[in-house]
């Protein structure tokens, strides 16, 4: 099997699952419990939260709360800042999000608050006037992802931020997501407040994630019960999966493969460019304003489902846009955004390469998408 959809979820790197694996066998104490398997399953908690706290360059290790994934972590961020400040429920985001976030700020527009959308154009990129002509008085946060899950388009966060300091008092909320462990992340110079992280999208199980909640930001709790994760989510922690997020993050910052990896996207993208004249591709052509693994190309005038299915019948794994909706038959919500033609945007197929991928594999791709289209 080829497995190019590394934007979906990876595989659980071996180390990681030699990190964890004491955690679900002999050290299987409760790290609220006072004896000593209680503190070592402590000790371990702590050492991922620090080696999570290393890979997002946070000031320090308080401003880590463990959740269970990202959505949990973008519906605490947005959702409990709203139900800490009730008096400020402007929102402010862009219309390309994850669902975790499209879809919570839609629901909240049901519910009495207001939100501004942030309308891209053809590449996927935002105007940032129309952020600065956004923010108001009673603006409360403002929810930007660092990288479109789909795309690969990275948005200039850094900058996102200054204008959000320099033009309002509302809290800035980054879905990080899909961006750590594939370019520098930095928490402790950028201004940004709230930063969602989920394991499984580098090399940790599903069921894991974070938030990053700068020192200074308040929110209610989002589970209460017993105090755990610093009163802030209550629930007695995933201490396996854990330990996993934190080996995760180690191995993340220490991976030197990135260029090889950019170089797998690149080689795949512009043979696919070259070969097939149909072919055209989604999302800002310049590559250091896309994550260097994704490549996200449609096929005019064919059915990226079916291309999908046949790439899925010769052993190769791709996907037509977010994992959360595959089974949809729609076209991408993040496509349509961008104004891409229906005959377009039907035949997308996104590749996203990972770092057990390899050169073989790429040529082996191109050999069967180039059957596949052909018939």
């Amino acid at each position: 099997m080829i497995y190019l959809d590394n934007n979906a979820t990876t595989r659980v790197a071996p180390e990681v699952f030699e990190a964890m694996r004491p955690y679900l066998t002999e050290e299987f104490g409760n790290p609220s419990s006072a004896h000593a398997l209680g503190r070592e399953a402590r000790r371990a908690v702590e050492t991922a939260r620090q080696q999570v706290a290393d890979l997002l360059g946070a000031s320090d290790v308080s401003e880590i709360v463990f959740t269970s994934c990202g959505s949990e972590s973008d519906n605490w961020a947005i959702g409990g800042f709203l139900e800490q400040n009730p008096t400020r429920r402007h929102i402010i985001t862009t219309r390309v999000e994850h669902e975790a976030v499209r879809n919570l700020c839609e629901h909240l527009a049901e519910i009495g608050c207001e939100v501004t959308w942030l309308e891209v154009d053809r590449n996927g990129e935002f105007d940032l006037d129309d952020l600065r002509k956004a923010l108001r008085p009673e603006t409360g946060i403002v929810s930007v992802m660092l990288a479109n899950n789909e795309t690969g388009v990275l948005f200039p966060i850094e900058e996102v931020g200054r204008i959000v300091r320099e033009h309002s008092d509302a809290v800035f909320h980054v879905d990080g997501v899909q961006a750590v462990g594939k370019v520098p992340i930095d928490l402790k110079s950028w201004p940004v407040d709230l930063f969602s992280i989920s394991g499984h999208k580098f090399c940790a199980p599903k069921g894991v994630g974070a938030l990053y909640i700068r020192r200074g930001v308040r929110l209610p709790p989002f589970i209460i019960g017993g105090g755990q994760e610093q009163r802030r989510r209550s629930g007695t922690e995933a201490v396996p999966n854990i330990v996993a997020l934190g080996r995760a993050a180690r191995l993340a910052r220490d991976f030197d493969g990135h260029a090889r990896v950019r170089r797998l996207r690149d080689r795949l993208e512009d043979e696919i460019l070259a070969q097939f004249p149909s072919a055209t591709l989604n999302g800002v052509a310049d590559r250091n304003k896309r994550l260097p693994n994704t490549c996200n190309v449609s096929f005019k005038g064919l059915d990226g489902s079916e291309i999908r299915a046949r790439l899925d019948a010769a052993g190769i794994c791709v996907s037509t846009g977010s994992a959360c909706n595959a089974e949809s038959r729609e076209v991408s919500g993040v496509l349509r955004a961008m104004n891409v033609p229906y005959e377009i945007a039907s035949g997308a197929v996104r590749f996203s390469i990972g770092r057990y991928n390899t050169e073989e594999e790429i040529d082996e791709t191109l050999t069967s998408l180039a059957k596949i289209i052909t018939k």
